[in-house]
């Protein structure tokens, strides 16, 4: 097993990446693919959690934000393709039947598994069976096109902190771990506050790490990163909860500074997508901490996609 150990997602990234751009050329479903086997990493402030790596790799932060929302919330509502339209290659009949909402927060129709782990860590604080499990053989096995990568997540209270384990059958290191990583640490941290405990660190185990090798010449321009910023606090009562995330997504305030910087990021960007781009660009540069930046950083790279394509289409009517 390889170890990566960082401060900071960004830390994380950068050794993810380069442990997979060298690992063995694989094809599954005859996509070519660098991978290695069996790795372990180890995130020690988990609130570092947003990635901003420019030139090389810029990401939507409104879609970091917003899937995490979709996730936490228990939704495979298709509002989540207004974020990223991508999404929609791996639905079927319009649903994405790997979506972790579901089954995090209503396995079976029965059970709350988030609920479970809170009431578990109350009621025995040494337990280790706080557990939420997302890959499901009798759901999976059926042939539809989005299966969860990750197989479930783990939560240990010792010594007045909470650690958290995910274990994934796979990851791409450059398009989904940096927003796998950004949901992952915000359910750790919430989750930490429901207990009453601080923030632990965070593990992170892969079965096969990998770079689709159409991502290779990106990858070598991945030169220095900086560490990630320590994102504000999101600690929230579980009593009003849900009725929080809803507050969200329909891009209310909630009153929370944190929630409210996460709401700030959908909205702007819903703004941009039907043309309001001035006001979108308004509203992110008020963004409290990362987020803002990371926003007008994506502001940035549409616009140069979009000046790219103009400059494509204008060389061709020549």
């Amino acid at each position: 097993m390889t170890q990566l150990t960082g401060d900071s997602v960004a830390e994380l990234f950068a050794g993810a990446v380069t442990l997979a751009k060298n690992g063995v050329k694989v094809a599954p479903r005859g996509m070519a693919t660098r991978e290695v086997f069996d790795v372990h990493m180890l995130l020690t402030q988990p609130r570092a959690r947003l990635l901003s790596a420019p030139p090389s790799r810029i990401l939507n932060p409104a879609f970091a934000v917003a899937e995490t929302v979709w996730h936490l919330s228990g939704s495979d509502a298709d509002w989540i393709f207004n974020y990223n339209g991508r999404l929609r290659q791996y639905a079927d009949d319009g649903v994405l039947r790997g979506a972790y909402g579901p089954r995090m927060r209503n396995w079976a129709g029965k059970v709350d598994q988030l609920r479970r782990v809170v009431e578990i860590l109350t009621e025995d604080a040494d337990s280790r069976r706080a557990l939420i499990q997302l890959y499901d053989p009798a759901l999976d096995a059926a042939g539809h096109k989005d299966v969860p990568c990750t197989l479930g997540f783990g939560f240990r209270l010792r010594a007045g902190h909470l650690h958290m384990t995910t274990s994934m059958r796979g990851q791409d290191a450059w398009v989904g771990m940096p927003y796998d990583l950004f949901f992952y640490t915000v359910l750790h941290e919430l989750v930490a506050g429901w207990l009453g405990a601080e923030l632990g660190n965070f593990h992170h185990h892969v079965g096969s790490l990998h770079i689709y090798e159409e991502h290779l010449d990106q990858a070598e321009q991945l030169t220095s990163l900086t560490a990630s910023e320590v994102m504000p606090d999101l600690r929230t009562p579980w009593e009003g909860f849900d009725e929080l995330l809803r507050h969200v997504y329909e891009l209310d305030a909630t009153g929370h500074p944190g929630w409210d910087a996460m709401t700030t990021t959908m909205r702007s960007y819903q703004l941009w997508k039907i043309g309001l781009r001035g006001t979108a660009w308004g509203q992110a540069e008020q963004v409290d901490g990362p987020l803002g930046p990371a926003l007008t950083s994506w502001y940035q790279e549409l616009n140069r996609r979009a000046g790219s394509s103009s400059a494509r289409t204008t060389a061709g009517a020549r």
